[in-house]
């Protein structure tokens, strides 16, 4: 059974300096070697209405596996992630993010607004998680969801303050 989550994350940086900075390769480069691990950033573009698309993969070797995965899965994973943000007007920005797994019969996705909170942003993301494994899935799933959960407000921090060193 798949595992929802929500997350929101409020920025003293504005909507128009957070969308700058997902347009940014500078960014994404750093953000990349700030989290660690074996990321590669595939793609970067940038339309002339301002729609960001990336699309990160991350190489997961079995030795890198968190737990409960590397007891299901003997290989290694490859994890995409595609991010689209999109202007919708009025200081608020759509994003759209897909998660697949190669390796593993995993996916997810999430929408976000990311709108005016004063004179900064919030970023409100509602995510689901699917893992179909027998007997093992939901806790893994469960698992995922928290990681994420938590992740996400230290990327939005990482992202503060990279607009904080890089404005």
């Amino acid at each position: 059974m798949p595992r929802s989550f929500e997350v929101t994350f409020a920025s003293p940086a504005s909507v128009e300096q957070v969308h700058g900075a997902f347009g940014d390769r500078s960014y994404w480069l750093a953000r990349l070697e700030a989290f660690g691990g074996s990321k590669t950033l595939d793609s970067l573009d940038v339309d002339t209405a301002g729609r960001v698309q990336v699309v990160v993969t991350e190489d997961l070797r079995h030795g890198a596996l968190p737990g409960m995965l590397a007891k299901v899965y003997r290989g290694d994973l490859n994890i995409v992630t595609t991010e689209v943000w999109t202007p919708a007007g009025d200081g608020r920005v759509d994003g759209e993010i897909a998660v697949a797994v190669t390796g593993a019969p995993g996916s997810g996705t999430g929408a976000a607004v990311l709108e005016r909170d004063g004179t900064g942003s919030r970023l409100a993301l509602t995510g689901t998680i699917r893992f179909k494994v027998p007997l093992v899935g939901g806790p893994i799933e469960t698992f995922l969801a928290r990681e994420f959960a938590q992740g996400i407000p230290e990327i939005q921090r990482f992202t503060t303050t990279w607009l904080g060193e890089n404005a």
